[in-house]
């Protein structure tokens, strides 16, 4: 039997600071891809091995990662707050805390024009999501 290809209505994109550390790149997109996990009908059911233990779900779709620098960032949250989509963010100086309430402090110190963006990820319609991201290169 052959798979046909799953069409998706909407999709899920991570777009990463282009100068980050390797540390730093896989940081910024685990904290953002929990903020778009929040939304439940994303995840598929959980995964279970031969013997039976069960592992958490993951999201049922692809994610795409993507690359820019801080100017693509501030226009892919722009647009997309303008669209109405999800949308998660990591500024620069949550590298430097340890706790949810410290960066959610950080966030509110900024108006989001301003926020230091080192990671955006966003959630909605495939076509929107599609526009909004239209030039923004691929993370490698």
């Amino acid at each position: 039997m052959i798979d046909e290809p799953v069409r998706f209505s909407t999709r899920i994109a991570l777009v990463l600071r282009d100068d980050l550390l390797p540390w730093q790149a896989v940081n910024v997109a685990a904290f953002l891809a929990s903020g778009v996990a929040v939304q439940h009908d994303l995840l598929g059911e959980p995964y279970v091995d031969a013997e039976g233990a069960e592992y958490l779900p993951m999201f049922g779709q692809p994610v795409l990662v993507l690359q820019g620098d801080g100017e693509t960032l501030q226009g892919v949250r722009a647009k997309a707050m303008v669209r109405q989509l999800r949308v998660a963010v990591y500024d620069r100086g949550m590298f430097s805390t340890g706790h949810d309430s410290a960066n959610r402090d950080v966030v509110a110190r900024a108006a989001g024009a301003d926020l230091d963006l080192v990671g955006v990820g966003i959630h909605g319609a495939k076509n929107a999501v599609d526009r909004i991201l239209k030039g923004v290169a691929r993370h490698r």
